[in-house]
């Protein structure tokens, strides 16, 4: 994936480094710290303030190469879809994502590397942690620049739901897992998105995406299918509790991104 000649975003914060990995202080932690406070002296309060102020300071940017594509993936799907939305008479609301190591506050509560990459519709922030992407080369063999593009656009996929009302109504409806719940009809829409994505640099004359790239994202979606993440772990898998989509269907659903090059193509609901 040549993604130096793409244009850059101007809406990737560098969360990396920040003092106590950017978690907010709460919940369970608030409560050790006020049970210590009461034993030993001080001002629970205080304690909280310094440690949440601590908490959310800003990093500057390292403007490594993990900044750099990040800024380079983000601006090329702002482009993307804010042609598609302005074709149809809207403005695409450009979304943020956020760089963090270990764990950060998000307005969906706080999140760890644990959580993995995810779009908080709250404050319309893609959050990732790019060991992620060190995980899908070493353990998942999903390597390549274009399987790291894959997760972002996927993220972008489900700010794109968002902007169009399709997240509040999934939500709404509670449904939540299973293998024909609409959580997973969202994750497989969201893949589909991300192919289309990967369609409009492929299909051009001077392509910055390649066949070799596009085979990169099928094998990361395939990686994060949910029964090949639950053989891995527990060495079966469970229909009734998936929420993204088997293997096999991510890969469809990309694939099917990527053929059609039409957002009106990933309609999985149907």
């Amino acid at each position: 994936m040549d993604w130096k000649r793409l244009g850059q975003s101007g809406n990737v914060e560098d969360r990396r480094g920040i003092p106590g990995g950017g978690l907010a202080i709460g919940g369970g932690a608030g409560l050790i710290i006020l049970i210590v406070s009461l034993l030993f002296g001080g001002n629970p309060g205080q304690i909280l303030n310094q440690l949440n102020g601590n908490s959310q300071q800003t990093a500057q940017p390292k403007n490594d190469e993990i900044f750099q594509f990040t800024k380079a993936v983000l601006g090329s799907t702002d482009e993307y879809w804010g042609a598609v939305f302005q074709k149809s008479g809207r403005t695409y609301r450009e979304p943020t994502l956020a760089l963090f190591t270990a764990g950060t506050q998000t307005a969906c509560g706080n999140a760890t590397s644990a959580t993995g990459p995810f779009y908080c519709p709250n404050d319309q922030k893609i959050y990732v942690d790019p060991s992620f992407f060190d995980t899908l080369a070493s353990r998942f063999d999903a390597k390549g620049d274009f399987a790291a593009a894959y997760v972002i656009a996927h993220e972008v996929g489900h700010h794109v739901q968002n902007e169009l009302n399709i997240l509040d109504q999934v939500q709404a409806s509670g449904d939540r897992q299973g293998a024909n719940s609409a959580a997973v009809r969202l994750e497989l829409q969201a893949d589909c998105f991300a192919g289309v994505w990967a369609n409009s640099l492929a299909n051009t004359s001077n392509p910055i995406v390649t066949a070799q790239d596009i085979n990169e994202g099928r094998v990361a979606a395939q990686s994060v299918g949910d029964d090949a993440l639950q053989e891995r772990s527990r060495g079966y898998s469970d229909p009734e509790t998936f929420t993204h989509g088997t293997s096999a269907q991510r890969d469809q659903w990309f694939s099917t991104g990527v053929r059609t090059g039409d957002p009106n193509k990933c309609n999985t609901f149907r």
